[in-house]
This record gives structure tokens, sequence and C-alpha cells, in this order.
């Protein structure tokens, strides 16, 4: 690494688009991370490979969402029949969401180090058998102790997927499929109350985990035949990919003269020819390989993510998330409460309701996946090829616009009663804004800091989930101001947050740029050389 800190490169900033491209590069798209010339990098599977690849950690996504939250369905017949109260059935359910985070303090080291693929088929076999417990919890403290396990076996829907994803797809595409998995993470956990209502009220509270149980059991099998490790060492880091250690800063546009001239470009990809083969499948299929970082760094993966607490980048992301989550979570809280009382909604009903929120989460990964994509190649384009992370943050104005439209339609009209309809469409627009503002927060940290990308996303969803918890003790005195006052200060709170994108579309770069020293010692640090 130059010892010249006015050396380092800037983390995040990257040329991505060059027409004169002579490395690795699809069209005038520059590939990164630079893949290797090993026919077994995730980086150079086939593109049917990749998709197998994603589709196992989306069907992980939502079968583990499914397991998790069907119970909000049924918390009311539960405590009748276990003599537990609602509110320490809800008191378990927060300490799931902050184990969800901070598990993964635990969780992530463990997968980075011997491997993803077993951290996801192992996190489920333990998810199976806290959902089998819940048939039988006897009072509040074994619910609570189950809570906690069942959040500490969860956390790797929160945080491994998002490393995945960066594992298998270069800078440029990455924001597509990080859209995908925010709406199957949000659309999953919005469609389990509706099939969870529906079998309480035809099968009895109890199949709603007997059925969760299935559907982990059927994951487990499918995890264990078709899903690959996708943990690689390149030997390489961003560090290396940057023009021989120039900052961006040097980085030039094309020249006036090289514009005006005509020039053709293959939309081939340019990479050199690999070599070695495929792996054999009882390979691939192996629940241990080898072990990934060093004994030093899997030390440094428990600790570090605190660490990453001081820098801004960080901190925002984590923010931007966690508050997106808040609205959801006041949405759960809420929309029992409303559509009974006030519109005299059955538990089944009360699930379909759930279909508007899980439409908008369908409609979010447009938003942050493909238009972003877009914006961002435009954007850098623009520019003269260099990307900044905070290129996307731009469409964050349209977060800024609709969510508080959705919660004023959500909390103010059902204090005054508007059509049902009403209240359908504006939990549509919080679910979209909040499944958007969370994969939006993801790319950003993980365009910032890739090489570190598993630590800064636990950072980020530490962030996340101890404000998801904290708004749990939070909501029930906020509701008490009533539903108009309530929903008019959360509205105005989550227009202010996101346009506080605009802190780091201005500042942003200057805060990686002081950064960039601590970032890339830990980077050189974490290197395990690939043999």
């Amino acid at each position: 690494m130059p010892t010249d800190p006015n050396n380092l490169p800037i983390p995040g900033s990257l040329l991505l688009v060059d027409e004169h491209a002579t490395g690795a590069h699809h069209g005038d798209i520059i590939l990164s991370p630079t893949p290797s010339r090993d026919f077994n990098d995730p980086l150079n599977w086939s593109k049917w490979r990749k998709q197998l690849a994603f589709a196992m950690l989306m069907t992980y996504t939502v079968l583990s969402g499914f397991a998790a939250c069907s119970v909000y369905s049924v918390l009311v017949p539960l405590g009748e029949a276990k003599n537990i109260s609602l509110g320490a059935l809800n008191a378990g359910t927060g300490y799931m969401f902050l184990l969800l985070g901070w598990g993964g303090l635990i969780t992530q080291p463990l997968a980075l180090t011997f491997g993803k693929r077993p951290m996801f088929i192992f996190s489920t076999v333990g998810h199976l058998g806290t959902v089998i417990w819940q048939v039988y919890i006897s009072n509040e403290g074994t619910w609570h102790a189950n809570k906690v396990l069942q959040g500490l076996f969860t956390a790797p829907i929160e945080m491994l997927i998002e490393v995945s994803i960066a594992d298998l797809f270069f800078a440029h595409e990455r924001g597509f499929y990080m859209g995908l998995y925010a709406t199957a993470l949000y659309g999953g956990n919005f469609l389990a109350p509706v099939w969870a209502g529906f079998a309480n009220d035809t099968l009895g509270w109890e199949w709603v985990f007997w059925l969760s149980a299935l559907m982990l059991g059927v994951l487990i099998v499918v995890l264990f035949f078709f899903m690959e490790e996708t943990n690689y060492n390149r030997g390489t880091t961003e560090l290396g990919e940057k023009h021989g250690g120039t900052t961006t800063d040097d980085v030039e546009a094309p020249h006036e003269d090289d514009k005006d001239k005509d020039h053709t470009v293959t939309v081939e990809d340019s990479r050199p020819a690999l070599e070695g083969k495929e792996y054999s499948y009882m390979y691939k299929i192996a629940l241990y390989r080898q072990r990934y970082t060093t004994w030093s760094t899997l030390w440094a993966q428990v600790y570090r993510p605190i660490i990453f607490f001081r820098y801004p980048v960080v901190l925002w992301s984590g923010l931007l998330y966690g508050c997106s989550l808040v609205w959801y979570n006041v949405l759960n809280a809420t929309a029992s409460m409303i559509l009974t009382e006030n519109y005299g909604f059955s538990a089944s009903m009360v699930g379909l309701f759930y279909l508007g929120p899980t439409i908008g989460a369908c409609l979010s990964s447009a938003h942050s996946g493909w238009a972003a994509d877009k914006w961002l190649l435009y954007y850098t384009r623009k520019r003269g090829g260099v990307r900044e992370p905070e290129d996307r943050l731009w469409l964050l104005a349209l977060n800024a616009i609709l969510l508080p439209v959705g919660l004023i339609l959500w909390g103010v009209g059902a204090a005054n009663n508007v059509h049902w309809f009403g209240l359908v469409f504006g939990g549509l627009l919080v679910a979209f804004t909040s499944a958007s503002g969370g994969a939006f927060a993801l790319n950003y940290v993980m365009d910032s800091y890739k090489d570190l990308g598993g630590e800064v996303v636990l950072t980020t969803i530490l962030i996340r989930n101890s404000l998801s918890f904290a708004i749990g003790y939070g909501i029930t005195p906020w509701l008490n101001m009533g539903l108009k006052n309530t929903f008019i200060t959360a509205a105005m709170v989550g227009m202010a947050l996101y346009a506080s994108f605009i802190i780091m579309t201005t500042w942003g770069k200057r805060f990686r740029k002081n950064s960039r020293t601590s970032y890339w010692r830990y980077v050189e640090s974490s290197v395990m050389p690939h043999h």
C-alpha cells in the first residue's frame, strides 16, 4: 500500500465507463471488480449459473422471512393459549429484530471465514428448531429465549445476502439485484400475514408454525442440493484496480479530440481466456471447502464493524435504512388496530390488506434497481466515466415526496374514516419507499467500501435493527398523540430524512476521502492471497 495518504485512491470512486478500455470490459463499461482468469471465480460463472445462485438467495430470503414474520397474525390466539400478554409477545419480537442485527457479529465473520453456503444451511436448521419450539413454549421467559435464538439463526437474511450479490455481480449490475433482494425481503414479510391469517382461521394457530417449519425443511433440502459457495479469494482489491494507485482525482475524462473521433465499440465482453475447469458437483455441495480469511481477520471482523460507526457514509446509510424500516414497523404496529377497530376487518381481511404493501415492495425494485442502474450509467458517462457512489442517491427525491403522502393517507386518512382503498394505497406508498430506501442505503455503502462489504453492511444493519428495536418501545407513546398528529409528525420526519441525501451528494466524497487511510489499511490486512 502506498505510504503517502495523498496517493491513496478514494474508496468507491472508480473509472466505470471508458470507450477506450483495454482491460476486462463489457462494451464501454469497465468490469469492477476485475474478474480473475479462474473458471470458478463467481464473477466468471455463466449467466444461468449466476441466476441459479441468485434464485437460491431469494428463496432463502422469502421462506426465512415467511417463517419469521408469520407470527404477527397469531399473536392474539397464541397469547390466549399460553397465557402470555400481548406486550410480552411483542417484546419478544423486538428481541428477535435486535438479534437479527447484532447476531451478525457472530454469523457474518464465520460465513466470510468458513463459507456462506454452510452458514445459510446451518442457520436454516437452527431456524427450523426455533419455529417448532414456538408451538411448545410455556411462559414468557421461554418465548423471549426462543425469539432471541430465532433472531440469531435468521441473521444471515439481513446481511449475508447483500455480500453474496456482490460476489456474483459487477458494480454496474448490483443495483438491479439489490433492488430484487429488497423486494423479496419486504414483499415476503408483507405476504407472511396474508397466508398466516387464513391458516389460523382454517387450521388453528399451531398450524402457522407447523407450515412454517415445513417451508424451512424444504428450504434446507433445496439449499443443500442447489446452492453454491460464492466466497472466493482473488488476492486483489480495488486498490490494485485504480490505475496503479493513482487517485480518482487524477482520472481524466476523455479528451475533446478523442470525443470527436468515430469509435466502434464492441458489445461483447473483452476478458482473458479462462483457466481451469468447473468444480465437480460433489465438491460444489461440500459443506466445507477451505478457510477464506486468516484467523486474525476472523477476530477483526467481530469488532471492526463497531469501528465503522465513525465513518459518516456508513452511519448515514444505517440511519437511512433504519428509518426506512421504522415506517414498515409503524405500519405493522397500527394495521390490525386501525383496520379492525375503524373498519371492522376480520383477521383474514387484515391479512389481505398486505397485498397493497406487497405490490409497493415489488414496484420498488424498478426504482432502486433498474432505474438507479440506468441513472448511474447516464451520470457516469456525463461526468466522463468516473462513478461516484452518491450518483444513485438523487433518486431518493421521489421517496421524499411519496413517503409523506403515504403516511398521511394511512394515518390521517384513518382518523377521518376515508374509504379503505385510500389506506391500501397509502400502505403501498409506504412499502414502496421503505423497500427502495433500504436498497439505496445498501447499494451506497457497498459501492463506497466494496472490499470490506461484509463488515460495513453489518454495521449498517446494526444501526438499522437497533432503531427498529427502539421504535418497538416508542410507538405506543407516539400513538397516544392520536393518529392525525402521529402521522403528520412521521410524514415530516420521513421527508426530512430522505431529503438528507443532499448532504451526501454534497459532502459524501469528502467523507470517503477522509476515511481512505484507515480503510485501505483495513483492506490490506484482510487480504488472503488466492492460490
